[in-house]
């Protein structure tokens, strides 16, 4: 059996840790280096603890050949890099910031699976989606695609602190964190933008404004969104209208339970529920931020782009206590 070797460019990171976990347990993938100026000439498990005795491995402060890199770098770095390295752009490529979600620069694709999947496995450049887009997308998609929603949308998201990234600031330390809840880019938030230039492409007719609060959340890690619109559908035929839509996709589930996060935590899962209160219909999307919204559905992407099983390596279970 051929095993892939793959890469991590900016790897001691929340998300590049969540990304050496699924990596180094993946049958088909040999992670042949793992980059990182600031932490070069350590051993990985100093950095990532719970990594100890699952791998030797040091990171390096150079970038090397792979048949897979993935970018874990903060926003605007990527593109510089690759600015300064364009030989990287022979090799395939995922990155995890936003930097090429909307231009499309060096023909990355935007890699949704749910909408994108076709695309994606005929792709070497691959743009992943960030974690609130995610949640929210999958939350829409299937009513903006069958044109049922006949109003404004709003939409609630709270995230855990690991979506802020591991560099500390004024509302990510314990003490502002523990015990409290804020608003955050209300209206602006940069996901925004990926979100609406999706939509537009599921259905080109699609106009109606995106009302989006974001909240921060006194937790670590999981994202749930919840998202209303009127609606003239009955709600059996729009629960009906999300599974068929999802019904080849192997991590995201409609349910008939009122879902919580720790249903998805430690999970490439989306979780999606469906009600209706009078014209108003209400849609719950849950994910974890660090696997469906970043790591792990890097992982997918990479899956499909290699033309392995979509979910190998991804059969994570999570934990409800």
């Amino acid at each position: 059996m051929s095993m892939y070797k793959v890469g991590i460019v900016g790897a001691a990171g929340y998300t590049a840790g969540e990304l050496i976990r699924i990596l180094v347990n993946h049958p088909k993938v040999e992670i042949s280096f793992l980059q990182s100026e600031s932490q070069s000439g350590r051993s990985v498990f100093e950095v990532h603890k719970d990594l100890a005795g699952d791998m030797d491995h040091v990171f390096t402060g150079k970038v090397q050949e792979a048949d897979v890199i993935f970018l874990c770098k903060g926003h605007g770095q990527s593109g510089e890099m690759l600015k300064s390295n364009p030989e990287l752009l022979e090799d395939r490529i995922i990155d995890l910031s936003q930097d090429f979600r909307l231009n499309g620069d060096h023909d990355f694709v935007y890699g949704l699976p749910e909408v994108n999947r076709e695309v994606i496995s005929d792709s070497s450049h691959i743009a992943n989606p960030g974690c609130f887009a995610t949640g929210i997308q999958l939350g829409l998609i299937p009513a903006v695609k069958s044109e049922v929603i006949e109003s404004e949308v709003h939409i609630s998201g709270i995230t855990g602190s690991t979506g802020a990234g591991q560099t500390l600031s004024e509302t990510t330390h314990f003490t502002w964190r523990n015990n409290n809840t804020s608003v955050y880019k209300a209206f602006t938030h940069q996901h925004l933008q990926e979100i609406g230039e999706t939509l537009t492409n599921v259905n080109p007719d699609f106009s109606s404004e995106l009302n989006f609060i974001p909240y921060r959340g006194n937790f670590t890690r999981g994202i749930i969104i919840s998202t209303y619109f009127d609606t003239s559908t009955p709600e059996e035929e729009l629960t009906a209208i999300y599974r068929r839509y999802y019904q080849d996709h192997a991590f995201t589930h409609v349910i008939d339970k009122n879902p919580d996060i720790k249903m998805v935590v430690n999970t490439n899962k989306c979780l999606v529920y469906i009600e209706k209160q009078g014209t108003k219909a209400l849609i719950i999307s849950v994910i974890d931020n660090l696997l469906k919204g970043a790591s792990g559905q890097a992982v997918q992407n990479m899956n499909i782009m290699l033309g392995l099983e979509e979910t190998e390596g991804l059969k994570l279970k999570g934990s409800s206590f």
